[in-house]
């Protein structure tokens, strides 16, 4: 039976452009459909966020052809240093040591996806936007969707639908696929700060019993922050005077940058593990954030839904090229297969580090800060450790 388009992604933030630009010249027929204008996403305030993106992430995005046009508002990570307040434990990881140019990027996300958008824009793509999804049906041939698209209401139909619509995806939802939440009890704090010392392309880790602390480099002077506290000490550290704020930071923190100033607002967000229970349902599947959430500590939430758009590229690509049918359950299942073992490592991994890091349970606290000072001193295992946080073996 014909159908509108061969791919219809619905999300066009980070995870769907991404997809839609990895799919180019192949052929296909795609169409891309996202509930907010451009302006309106640039505007919002998730823009400000700073996302870390992985040395495996910046070659995707280069392969893609989209690092050229951001990498000028990218900062480089250069070090890792990580450590536990008040013990002794510390391991620091290094570009030079690992014969790369750097470990990783910090960029803020309004860059990225303004770019990607704009790249997307320029292809042959059919964007529906603004566009929301309001039903869907995976039939045994194609998928039936009914959007609202300038306020009417129009059909389309897919070889495949991808759900790439974010922590609150609409896909997820109508296809009635559940979730499984941890709550952590915790709520991260984010903000920028201006440091008295040079930061000299540092992203540190730092252990607290309250949570992990993470200060990410974005210029040689200035720190994005996301700070783990618990749901009433964050409460009163947004509240409390800009002086009250510091002087905790510093005490968390340390003056490894010197004395610290706020150089942005504070903006708190609760923190969860949340996991889809499956990630397919007939001729569809979801991706990135609508299939899973993470804890901000090992850095790894974004990085994790990159890998899944390039699988599904690479599993639709060589589908395509071979005449199979693209949203097949041959398909489909190839590319769910293939995601699990990633799946299952980093989320295992990130909701272990939560509960290893985030007390002061004394015989835990001597056993975390023995495995980070034989971490710093095992060559071997440190260039594993190193290869993970660069995201280079997660596929």
């Amino acid at each position: 039976m014909p159908v509108d388009y061969d791919l219809v992604i619905v999300g066009g933030g980070l995870a769907g452009n991404c997809l839609a630009l990895a799919l180019q010249g192949n052929g296909l027929k795609i169409a891309l459909i996202e509930a907010q204008t451009p302006e309106q996403l640039h505007a919002s305030a998730a823009g400000d966020r700073a996302l870390a993106l992985a040395a495996g992430t910046v070659q995707v995005l280069d392969h893609m052809g989209a690092w050229s046009g951001i990498a000028a508002k990218a900062e480089a990570i250069k070090h890792i240093h990580v450590s536990d307040q008040g013990h002794f434990g510390k391991t620091r990881l290094s570009a030079e040591k690992s014969q790369v140019t750097a470990l990783g990027y910090v960029i803020a996300a309004r860059d990225i996806e303004s770019h990607l958008t704009t790249l997307v824009a320029a292809t042959e793509t059919k964007l529906f936007c603004p566009a929301r999804l309001t039903g869907l049906v995976s039939g045994h041939d194609n998928v039936s969707m009914s959007l609202k698209f300038d306020n009417r209401p129009i059909n389309l139909t897919a070889r495949l639908l991808v759900g790439a619509d974010g922590g609150q995806s609409s896909v997820r939802k109508l296809l009635d696929i559940t979730q499984h939440t941890t709550d952590y009890g915790q709520t991260a704090l984010v903000t920028t700060v201006k440091s008295a010392l040079p930061n000299r392309n540092t992203a540190y880790e730092r252990f607290t019993r309250s949570g992990p602390l993470a200060l990410l480099p974005i210029s040689p002077y200035h720190s994005s922050v996301v700070w783990t506290r618990s749901h009433d000490e964050a409460e009163d550290l947004l509240a409390c005077p800009e002086a009250d704020f510091i002087s905790a930071l510093q005490a968390s923190f340390g003056y490894w940058l010197g004395e610290l100033c706020l150089a942005a607002p504070r903006r708190a967000f609760p923190l969860s593990l949340i996991r889809a229970e499956r990630m397919m349902c007939g001729r569809a599947v979801i991706v990135g954030n609508a299939v899973h959430q993470l804890h901000p500590v090992a850095g790894q939430g974004f990085n994790l839904g990159m890998r899944d758009v390039v699988q599904l590229a690479d599993v639709i690509r060589e589908e395509h090229q071979q005449g199979n049918d693209i949203g097949g359950i041959a398909m489909i299942n190839r590319y769910v297969q293939a995601r699990q073992k990633d799946h299952n490592h980093v989320i295992n991994l990130t909701d272990s580090l939560v509960k290893i890091f985030s007390n002061d349970w004394l015989a835990l606290a001597a056993a975390r800060n023995i495995g980070l000072s034989v971490l710093d001193r095992l060559p071997l295992v440190k260039t594993q450790f190193t290869r993970q946080a660069m995201g280079l073996s997660g596929r």
